[in-house]
C-alpha cells in the first residue's frame, strides 16, 4: 500500500459541503426499501420551523438530535426516513410583512387581501431558501424529496377535511364566546399562546353606591376601565355580611345604569371586602358567572383596543391606558375612589408581539376538546405513548385532565381561510371541503366564505399524517406510518405534541407516535434563556463556520441530558472541536504510516487487540442502550471516553511499537488489525460526528461504499474479554500511578525512570509479557531492552528496595511499585517543594472546615454545592497524605 495523506490542519471547511453533497446525489437520505431489517421502520417528522427567519441554536439541537437518531437506525440497516418541512406560522409570518409595509408607511388593507399573501409567500420563499441552507450545513441527513409545508395542496386538502370532519362530528361549533384577543395582531389567541408574567400593577378600591337609600359596596379592581361593562356586583351566598343585601340593586359609578348585586360561590369571602364587580365580556370568570345568573354581557372594546360605543360617549375612542387615567379621574371627582394600592400579578401577554392580552367577546370557532383529550389520556394510559424523560407525563396528564375548547379562528390574511360559506339570502352557513360559487340550500350565488383564518396549530396538529399524504391511502402512509418518535422541547407540549396525539387518535385510530422525547432549553452560563433581547444568543451558522459542524453537533450531544436545560457558550464548541481534531490527527497518523504495508487476510490478534476490541464491543453496547433511550449525553460521553482514551491513548500508542520495530510481517498485521479498528471506530462515531468520519472513511483502503449507509458495530458476545480487559486495567492503573507521579515531581517526559513492579500472581504473566509497552508508555530508562524495568518475584521479596533513600512506592489493584526518583530528580527540592504544597492544602482545608461548619451554610446553599466543598474536603486530606508518604518514601 501506498501511504494516504491527509492534510496536516484539520479544516471542516474543505470537506463539509462536498461531502453533503455526495451524499445527496447518491440518494442516501431516502429509505431503502431493499436494505432493511424487521418490518417496523424508523421514522421522525421534523417539528416544522417557522418561515419568519433563520434557525436559532435551538433549532440545531433539535435538528441535532433527530439527526443523531435517523443516522443512528439508518446505520443499523431500519428502513429510515426523516421528513423536512416547514410551517407557515400564520401569525409570526403575517407580523414580518405588516412590519416591512409599516416601515413603507403602508399597511396591508393598501394592498388588499390578494396581493399581500402574495407578499407573504415572497417573504416565506426568501426564508425556506436559508432554513434549507442551514440544515444543509448543519449535516441535516433528511429526505428532501419528501419535504412538506404547512399551506401546500397537500397538506390543505388535509386541513380542510380534518376541519369538515369534526364539524360533521358536532366537534366544531361557532359562536359568541370570551376570548383572549391580541389588539396588535388583532386576532383572538387560544389559552396556549398567552404568556402570563408577573408584572407590576394597582389594586384601585371603589365605592359602589345602592340604587336606594344610604351607604355603598367596596370593591377593588385593577381595571377600573372596565368597570363600564359590568353587568352585576357578586358576594358569596355564606356571607353574612352582605346576606340580607343580596337582591338589591347598585348605581354603576359614572354610567347611568344599575346592576344587581348577587349571590355566587365564585367569590372568595375572605378575600379583601368579600365584594367583586361582574364583567362578563372581559373576564373569563365573570363570563362563567354570568352564564350561570344569566346576566347579559356588553363588550366595551373595540378589536384595536379602544374602548367602544357600550361605553359612555366620553370615554369613546380611548385606549384602554388612557381611558383609565380619564375614569380614575372622574372617579375621584365623583367620590367614588377609596385608594390604591401598588401589587404584582400575573397579566397576560401575545406570546408573539408581547402585547397585554384582552378577554374580549367575539364571535369565533372553537374545537371540543374533551372528547379528543379523553381518547389521549386513555392512550397514554394504554402505554401506547412513552415520555422521556418520564417526567413530562405529569404535565401531559394534568393539561388533558383540565383542557378547555380550543380557539381555532385568527383574524388573519395569511394562513389557512376557514372553509365555511354564509348566504347573503337564507342566512344559511354552509362547511364545505369544496369552494362554493352557490347556496346549496337556497341556489343564492351571494356567498362569503369566512375572512378568517385557521390557527396555525391546527395544521401543525396534522403533521405526522398528512406529511405522508392523508387523508388519500398513500404509499408513504402505509408504509411510514404511525411515525415512530417526536424530538421537541417542552415548551410547545400543549401547543403541538398533545395535539398531534389527539388528531393523530381521532382520524387514523393510531397515535402518531410512539416515543416522545423532551428536550431541555439552551440557556447561556448564567442560566439566562437566549435571547435577541439579551443579547446572549449564538447563531448555529456562526458556529458551524467557526468550529466545523461536527463540533456543534457533537457538543450539543455531549451537553444533552434528559430532564436538564444546557448552560453553553462559545468556548463549549472547542470541546467538540478539539474531539473532531484528535479523530483526524490519530486517522492521519495511521494513514500515513502505510507506505509498504499489505493488507493481511485474517490477522492473528495480540492481548492488546483482543483488550481494545472487547472496549469497542463494550461502547457499542452502551451507545445501542443510550441512542435506543435517548440518552444523546451518556452515547456522546462513551463515544469520547472510548475513542480519546482507550483507542488513542492506549492502542495506537500500544501499535506504534508494532509499527515501527516489527519485522515486515508484524508490520502488516498490525497495520490491517487498526485499519479494521479504525474503520469500526468510524462507523460507532458517524452519528455524532458524520463529516469528518465520512471524510476519513472513504480515504480507507479497506473500506467500500458511504460510511452513513455503512452498518453500525453491534455487540457480540464472542467479543467480551473480560479477563483480558482486567490484565489490561491493571497494567494502565500502573502507567496512570507512573505519569502522575512525574507529573507531580516535575519531571519531564524526556527524562528516563527506573521501576521496580511486584505485581500480584494474576497479572505478573501479562505484565511481564507486556515488559517493553510498559516500559515505553512510562518513559522508562532504555538500556538492554526494558532494562529500566524490574519485576519483583515472590523469591525475591527481600530485594524490594521499599525504604531506600530516593525511592517512591505506589499501590494500586494488583500491583506495587518503587519509582527511583532519586535517579531523575532532586530530592531535597522535591521535599521542599511538597512540604510547601501540604501546607497551602492545610490552609485550604481550614478554610473548608470553618464554612461547613457554619450552619447557616449548610442549611441554605444548594445540596449540590454543600457536597461539592465536601468532596473538596476529602480530596485535600488524601492529597496531604499522598505528599506526606511521598516525603517518607524519600528520607
Amino acid at each position: 500500500m501506498k501511504a494516504i495523506e491527509l492534510e496536516k490542519a484539520f479544516d471542516p471547511k474543505a470537506f463539509e459541503d462536498r461531502i453533503y453533497a455526495v451524499w445527496k446525489d447518491a440518494g442516501a437520505f431516502t429509505p431503502r426499501t431493499d436494505k432493511h431489517t424487521g418490518e417496523n421502520p424508523y421514522v421522525i417528522v421534523i417539528p416544522p420551523p417557522n418561515v419568519t427567519g433563520v434557525l436559532h441554536l435551538g433549532h440545531a439541537l433539535n435538528m441535532t438530535l433527530q439527526d443523531i437518531v435517523i443516522r443512528f437506525h439508518r446505520m443499523r440497516g431500519e428502513r429510515t426516513l426523516w421528513v423536512p418541512g416547514t410551517d407557515h406560522a400564520g401569525i409570526a409570518t403575517q407580523n414580518v410583512v405588516e412590519r416591512r409595509l409599516k416601515a413603507q408607511g403602508k399597511s396591508r388593507r393598501d394592498l388588499g387581501r390578494s396581493r399581500f399573501v402574495e407578499a407573504v409567500w415572497e417573504v416565506k420563499a426568501e426564508h425556506h431558501a436559508l432554513i434549507s441552507r442551514q440544515l444543509e450545513r448543519m449535516g441535516a441527513s433528511v429526505d428532501w424529496d419528501r419535504e412538506r409545508f404547512t399551506l401546500d395542496e397537500g397538506l390543505s386538502r388535509a386541513v380542510r377535511e380534518v376541519f369538515v370532519s369534526l364539524y360533521e362530528r358536532d366537534l366544531l361549533y361557532k359562536g359568541n364566546y370570551l376570548v383572549n384577543w391580541c389588539t396588535s395582531c388583532g386576532t383572538a389567541l387560544s389559552d396556549d399562546e398567552v404568556d402570563h408574567e408577573d408584572t407590576a400593577g394597582k389594586l384601585y378600591h371603589i365605592r359602589y353606591p345602592f340604587a336606594e337609600g344610604e351607604g355603598f359596596l367596596e370593591l377593588a379592581t385593577t381595571r377600573p376601565e372596565t368597570m363600564l361593562a359590568d353587568t352585576a356586583v357578586a358576594v358569596h351566598p355564606e356571607d353574612a355580611r352582605y346576606r340580607d343585601l343580596v337582591g338589591k340593586t347598585l348605581r354603576l359609578p359614572l354610567t347611568d345604569r344599575e346592576i344587581p348585586l348577587i349571590a355566587d360561590t365564585y367569590v372568595e369571602k375572605d378575600f379583601g371586602t368579600g365584594v367583586v364587580k361582574i364583567t362578563p365580556a372581559h373576564d373569563p370568570n365573570d363570563w362563567e358567572v354570568a352564564k350561570r345568573h344569566g346576566l347579559g354581557a356588553i363588550n366595551l372594546l373595540t378589536p384595536d383596543g379602544r374602548l367602544g360605543e357600550a361605553a359612555p360617549e366620553k370615554y369613546r375612542g380611548l385606549p384602554v391606558k388612557a381611558a383609565r387615567e380619564k375614569v380614575l379621574e372622574d372617579l375621584k371627582a365623583g367620590g367614588f375612589y377609596i385608594k390604591e394600592a401598588d401589587i404584582t400579578h400575573a397579566v397576560g401577554h401575545c406570546y408573539r408581539c408581547h402585547t397585554v392580552i384582552e378577554p374580549f367577546l367575539s364571535e369565533q370557532w372553537f374545537v371540543r376538546m374533551k372528547p379528543l383529550a379523553e381518547k389521549a389520556l386513555a392512550s397514554w394510559q394504554r402505554g401506547e405513548i412513552i415520555f422521556y424523560p418520564r417526567k413530562w407525563e405529569n404535565t401531559y396528564r394534568h393539561w388533558l385532565l383540565h383542557i378547555r375548547d380550543w380557539c381555532i379562528s385568527r383574524q388573519l390574511w395569511w394562513g389557512h381561510r376557514i372553509p365555511a360559506w354564509a348566504c347573503a339570502s337564507c342566512g344559511r352557513l354552509t362547511v364545505s371541503r369544496e369552494d362554493l360559487s352557490v347556496c346549496p340550500h337556497c341556489g343564492c350565488p351571494e356567498v362569503a366564505q369566512d375572512p378568517d383564518v385557521l390557527d396555525t396549530w391546527f395544521s401543525s396538529w396534522l403533521w405526522p399524517f398528512s406529511t405522508l399524504g392523508w387523508p388519500e391511502e398513500t404509499g408513504d402512509l402505509k408504509a411510514f406510518y404511525p411515525t415512530t418518535a417526536l424530538v421537541t422541547g417542552y415548551d410547545i407540549i400543549f401547543f403541538w405534541v398533545a395535539r398531534m396525539i389527539m388528531a393523530g387518535l381521532e382520524f387514523t385510530d393510531q397515535t402518531p407516535f410512539r416515543d416522545i422525547y423532551i428536550h431541555g432549553l439552551l440557556r447561556d452560563k448564567q442560566g439566562r434563556k437566549m435571547s435577541k433581547s439579551l443579547g446572549n444568543g449564538l447563531d448555529p451558522l456562526e458556529l458551524v463556520d467557526e468550529f466545523g459542524a461536527d463540533a456543534l453537533k457533537f457538543t450539543l450531544a455531549f451537553m444533552c441530558a434528559q430532564g436538564q436545560d444546557i448552560l453553553v457558550d462559545k468556548e463549549s464548541f472547542k470541546m467538540g472541536s478539539k474531539f473532531a481534531n484528535k479523530i483526524w490527527n490519530a486517522s492521519r497518523y495511521i494513514l500515513m504510516n502505510l507506505e509498504g504495508r499489505a493488507l493481511v487476510k485474517d490477522p492473528a490478534l495480540l492481548p492488546v487487540d483482543t483488550w481494545l476490541y472487547s472496549r469497542l464491543n463494550r461502547a457499542a453496547r452502551i451507545m445501542e442502550e443510550a441512542l435506543g433511550s435517548y440518552r444523546y449525553n451518556d452515547a456522546a460521553q462513551t463515544a469520547y471516553e472510548y475513542f480519546w482514551n482507550d483507542f488513542c491513548d492506549w492502542y495506537v500508542e500500544a501499535a506504534k511499537r508494532s509499527m515501527r520495530e516489527g519485522d515486515d510481517a508484524e508490520r502488516d498485521r498490525a497495520a490491517t488489525v487498526l485499519l479494521d479498528i479504525l474503520a469500526e471506530s468510524l462507523r460507532l462515531l458517524h452519528p455524532l460526528l458524520p463529516f469528518v468520519t465520512e471524510e476519513i472513511y472513504q480515504k480507507l483502503p479497506n473500506t467500500e461504499g458511504l460510511l452513513i449507509t455503512a452498518p453500525y458495530p453491534r455487540y457480540r458476545q464472542d467479543r467480551d474479554a473480560p479477563e483480558t480487559e482486567d490484565r489490561f486495567d491493571c497494567l494502565r492503573e500502573l502507567v496512570r500511578a507512573v505519569r502522575t507521579l512525574r507529573s507531580e515531581c516535575t519531571i519531564p517526559p524526556d527524562k528516563k525512570l527506573r521501576l521496580q513492579v511486584r505485581p500480584a500472581a494474576q497479572y505478573a504473566p501479562f505484565l511481564e509479557e507486556h515488559a517493553a509497552l510498559l516500559a515505553g508508555l512510562c518513559g522508562l530508562s532504555d538500556g538492554d531492552g526494558a532494562a529500566g524495568l524490574i519485576f519483583e518475584h515472590p523469591d525475591s521479596f527481600e530485594k524490594s528496595p521499599s525504604g531506600a533513600p530516593g525511592v517512591i512506592g505506589l499501590v494500586g489493584r494488583g500491583f506495587e511499585a518503587f519509582v527511583f526518583i532519586g535517579e531523575a530528580a532532586d530530592t531535597a527540592f522535591l521535599k521542599q517543594k511538597f512540604t510547601k504544597e501540604i501546607e497551602k492544602d492545610r490552609s485550604f482545608i481550614a478554610s473548608l472546615q470553618k464554612k461547613l461548619s457554619n450552619e447557616s451554610f449548610v442549611k441554605n446553599a444548594p445540596p449540590e454545592l454543600v457536597e461539592g466543598e465536601r468532596a473538596k474536603l476529602e480530596t485535600s486530606r488524601q492529597r496531604i497524605e499522598k505528599l506526606e508518604s511521598y516525603i517518607r518514601d524519600m528520607s
